[in-house]
């Protein structure tokens, strides 16, 4: 089998649900990088879909955090667990259905969430 088409994705930024769209709008708008969304439907019991992008500074992350979590108080939705932010290497945020990962490139690259949930569905976003 063709492997660039494993992972070829039905998923599209429109059809996403608006909190996960929010979510990675929000990222957009503080120019995180590599934004992408894996769909863990059927594959995890934990979650729908991890969101995961890189910020290039401590300040970055910190502000797509921010970001995020402002967009998603205005629809009405809270993490029900946040870490990482006080060190700023990786900010995880828990919204049930949806979890939020933003790391630093060398923490990005260390965890590699991509190739871990390679079975995932895989939606990248233009930044």
């Amino acid at each position: 089998m063709d492997e660039s088409k494993l992972n070829e994705t039905k998923l599209t930024l429109s059809s996403l649900e608006p909190g996960l769209r929010a979510a990675v709008e929000a990222a957009q708008e503080k120019k995180a990088g590599d934004i992408v969304v894996l769909d863990l439907r059927g594959l995890a019991s934990f979650t729908d879909y991890f969101v995961i992008c890189t910020g290039t500074s401590h300040r970055q992350i910190e502000s797509v955090a921010d970001e995020v979590e402002a967009s998603l108080r205005a629809l009405s939705q809270r993490p029900t667990h946040k870490e990482g932010y006080p060190r700023g290497e990786w900010v995880l945020m828990d919204y049930v259905d949806f979890v939020v990962h933003i790391f630093t490139p060398k923490s990005r690259e260390y965890y590699d969430l991509e190739r871990l949930w390679g079975d995932a569905e895989k939606l990248a976003v233009a930044s």
